[in-house]
This record gives C-alpha cells, structure tokens and sequence, in this order.
C-alpha cells in the first residue's frame, strides 16, 4: 500500500499497513516490529511519524512498547470480532502462516441480472476482487459487492488493508452475519486467478448486515482447500 498526502495523515496510512501485517502474521505474536529506524528508512518518513503509528497501535492493544526490549506483538486477532467464533484468517496466523493481499480491485458493476444484489443495490454497486495467498501460494479468491451509496474510494491498493476497518470508518456497524457454504464449479477466472487446473471448490457466500438490517456487504469466496482446510473455532 502506497502512502498519499490525500489519503489522510501519514502516521495513520502507516499504522494500519503495520496492523494488517500483524494480522496476517508477517510480524508474529510475541515477536518485535522492525525497530523505528528501519520502519523510518522503508516509508521515508520521520522519527515521529513513525512514532505517532506505533503509539497508535499500543493504543489499540496490538503492540507494547518496552525499553530495551523494542515494540512487541501482543495480539494478532481483530480487535473487533464478529462472533465468539475464530475467525479462519485468526485461525491461520495462529497456526503460524501467513496470509498476504497479492492483487486487489474496484469496479462499478451492472448487476441487473442477479436477483439478490439488484433487489438490495438496485442496478450497480462496487465490485471488489482480491486474491489472497497462504504461504505465498494462490488460496482464496473474493469477489465483495458493496451498494454504491458508501461512496468507497476507487484507488485499488486502498483494499489491500482490512475491508472491514474501511466500513468501519464509513460508519458501518455490523449487526449479523451469514455465511452459506457450498462446492461449486468456478467461472474460468477463478481457476486462473487461483493458478489451478478446473475442479470444484469451496464456496462461502457471506451476507453482511448493518444495524438497520440492510445488506452492506454480499461476498462470495472461492477456496482453494487442496492447500489447507477451511477451519471453524467457536470458544465455549
């Protein structure tokens, strides 16, 4: 993810590219950040910059800062979870992979000809495409329809972060979710994007709704499970 003057204060662009490396694994629970040197040498900013991110993620319980010890990880799961039920990603990280947003992108699409998003959004929404690797190998392709009324930014590295903390900042709380799973045989696109011969895969189709019960988000995810398993942890 690129850093812009128009995209908001430096210090906050950083800190959610640090978070989202977090969350993904590439800096582990209970393992150091880059010292802020480092950090400051990779996104040619200033020591307070990079102070100002870092303060901003000890704030918000991902991190610990000790001296002579350096910025810590302490936890590594979203801070605003959907359910009591781990979510697969947390899963992952936990099991010690990584997880990576390789390609992402926006578009306005004409959904007319699908009942459920043209009942909701009417005649167009956003489209957003993201393909994301598990241990550097193709594991998920997600295609997400959002109604165009949340006027999403339509800079596609904006969506290499968390979806989600972007509906957030829109004003999006979410009240519930439903997930429906399925084995499907993909479009052509889908085998590529995946890198795949054709065969049927997993599919989970995710309904998201706000708190006036409307539909803010309609995904469908495209697992490739040859790789790894889609796993669900419920606390009890």
């Amino acid at each position: 993810m690129k850093l812009g003057r128009k995209k908001g204060p430096l210090y906050l662009q950083i800190k959610e590219i640090l978070k989202e490396r977090i969350l993904n694994g590439i800096y582990p629970k209970h393992t150091n950040i880059p010292p802020e040197q480092e950090l400051e040498v990779e996104f040619g900013v200033s020591k307070i910059t990079i102070r100002n991110a870092v303060e901003q993620l000890v704030n918000e319980g991902y991190v610990e800062k000790r001296s002579g010890v350096g910025t810590t990880v302490l936890d590594n799961s979203p801070v605003s979870k959907l359910s009591k039920g781990q979510n697969f990603s947390e899963f992952l990280v936990s099991q010690g992979h990584q997880i990576t947003k390789k390609q992402a992108m926006i578009t306005i699409e004409d959904v007319t000809s699908h009942p459920v998003l043209a009942s909701h959004y009417g005649e167009k929404c956003f489209r957003i495409s993201r393909l994301y690797y598990l241990d550097n190998q193709p594991y998920i392709y997600y295609l997400h329809y959002i109604p165009l009324t949340l006027s999403l930014p339509l800079e596609a590295e904006v969506y290499q972060s968390s979806l989600y903390d972007l509906l957030y900042q829109k004003g999006v709380t979410f009240q519930r979710f439903k997930d429906e799973f399925s084995v499907v045989i993909p479009s052509q696109d889908v085998w590529e994007q995946l890198q795949i011969e054709q065969q049927p895969l997993l599919q989970r189709t995710r309904f998201a709704y706000d708190n006036d019960d409307q539909l803010i988000e309609y995904s469908v995810g495209y697992y490739n499970t040859n790789i790894h398993k889609y796993v669900v942890n419920f606390e009890v």
